[in-house]
């Protein structure tokens, strides 16, 4: 059974609605840090507590409230209460094997996504939820692991001058999920590196580790196709939503990264229709190998044939056999073999079986 299935057993007979972490704790305590912005400055902390993101509800500016660690049901739960989020909504959230998707809640936007860790020596398959909602006037943003790829983003606030300080909490979600498709190329670059070594394997001396690196790549293509192609459902739910949340001015930056997300997609299926071809291309170098040696060994086979009758012959006990009291007979035997195995040397080398 698969680990998914499992997880998901636990919540079997509960009512909707009801708040359960399925999914891996990757994290060993709760982190909730929040920026708060406008123009003119920035407000950064790390809450202690999820009440003291509260009073950030009623303020004009934009507030970020960033979970790291969703395994703690009672502040994912206090935290939707205050800003208004169904209970349904927390439940998606708490659950890390969701779908890529976007609902629409009226007075808030539900989002949610897959992150791939594209950093040396990890593997696509090694997927993270993150979960966004937009409202008038803040983000809240959700993940199990702490650690994400959102840094640049918190530089930008930082630093201010730009777009992201002057406009609202859409934007901020697009430069969030912007980060989020930078980081599949990433990814992408990592697996086409990969499969350049494979290729060179494959050409020079494949083994059956070729085999093995082969199988490995095309299960982390799979992992990320999953976790690309509903994104593109997503990103075009987000640019065609008719509400008030995503402002028209938005809408053409959610296009740009639409655009960038069919980049992703082709990228995969084009490495997923190499992996294939390489796959064959084992096969067919392990089955021309094999076949060398036969030939070979066969080659070796039909040459002693002849040999192994005259030695048959020669090695019958009758007693009337002129050639055995001859005096020239053994070593006329010798010249006939070797001269019989040369004719068939040359043969094949005419024919080019050699």
């Amino acid at each position: 059974m698969p680990p998914s299935v499992k997880k998901r057993s636990k919540k079997a007979g509960l009512p909707p609605g009801t708040l359960v972490h399925v999914g891996e704790r990757k994290a060993e305590h709760v982190k909730i840090s929040v920026l708060d912005y406008n123009e003119a400055g920035v407000e950064e902390r790390e809450a202690r507590t999820v009440e003291e993101c509260f009073p950030f509800k009623d303020k004009p500016t934009v507030t970020w409230i960033n979970v790291d660690g969703i395994h703690d049901t009672s502040v994912i739960e206090k935290l939707g209460a205050h800003y208004g989020i169904h209970p349904l909504i927390l439940e998606d959230i708490l659950n890390t094997n969701q779908r890529p998707k976007m609902e629409d809640m009226g007075g808030y936007i539900y989002i949610v996504l897959k992150t791939l860790e594209g950093g040396p020596g990890s593997s696509a398959e090694a997927m993270e939820q993150n979960s966004f909602i937009i409202g008038s006037n803040f983000v809240l943003s959700f993940q199990e692991k702490e650690g994400d790829a959102y840094g640049p983003v918190r530089d930008r606030i930082r630093k201010g001058g730009n777009r992201i300080r002057r406009l609202g909490p859409d934007y901020l979600v697009y430069g969030l999920i912007d980060a989020i498709v930078d980081s599949y190329f990433t990814v992408l670059e990592r697996v086409g590196e990969r499969i350049e070594v494979l290729e060179e394997e494959l050409v020079a001396n494949p083994t059956p580790k070729t085999l093995q690196g082969i199988h490995a790549l095309k299960n982390e293509m799979l992992f990320l196709r999953k976790a690309v192609w509903p994104l593109r459902e997503v990103i075009n739910a987000i640019e065609r939503t008719e509400s008030e949340l995503v402002r028209k001015e938005t809408r053409i930056f959610f296009r740009d990264i639409y655009d960038h997300t069919i980049q992703v997609i082709d990228t995969v299926e084009t490495y997923r229709e190499m992996l294939a071809g390489m796959f064959d291309t084992y096969l067919s170098s392990v089955s021309n190998r094999m076949n060398e040696v036969m030939k070979v060994l066969t080659i070796i086979a039909t040459i002693f044939i002849p040999l192994t009758f005259m030695v048959g012959v020669y090695g019958m006990n009758f007693q009337h056999m002129p050639e055995l009291g001859w005096r020239w007979g053994y070593p006329l035997l010798w010249v006939a073999m070797l001269g019989v195995a040369a004719a068939m040397l040359v043969f094949f080398k005419k024919k080019k079986w050699l």
